[in-house]
This record gives C-alpha cells, structure tokens and sequence, in this order.
C-alpha cells in the first residue's frame, strides 16, 4: 500500500457534525478546499447530503 495521498478527494454525507469534523482533518492533513460546498436533499434518507473537493496543493 502506498503512503501517496489522493491530490483531489470530494468528501461526501449527511449535514451533519462528523461531516464537519471530515473536513477539518482533510484540512489538517494539508489538503485546502476546491470550490464551494454543495447542498442536496436526500428523500430516501430525509436529510440533507452535502459535498466539499478538496485538493493538495503543488509543493
């Protein structure tokens, strides 16, 4: 297995604080966010689903 991060990774779930906490350690990690979140409403799940890319940047 490779120590090698992923230079681009879309962090996906529900709205919720351990999605938060997700980004925060991709953060810690080094990596810096890509665009804006995104938001969506999920039927079958009755909650929100949000999204956030995040990238390393070149060294």
């Amino acid at each position: 297995m490779s120590d090698e991060r992923d230079r681009y990774r879309l962090l996906t779930g529900p709205d919720d604080h351990a999605f938060c906490v997700r980004v925060a350690d991709a953060l810690n990690e080094g990596y810096v966010l890509y665009g804006s979140p995104s938001i969506t409403y999920n039927p079958d799940m009755g909650s929100n689903v949000v999204a956030q890319a995040v990238i390393l940047p070149l060294d």
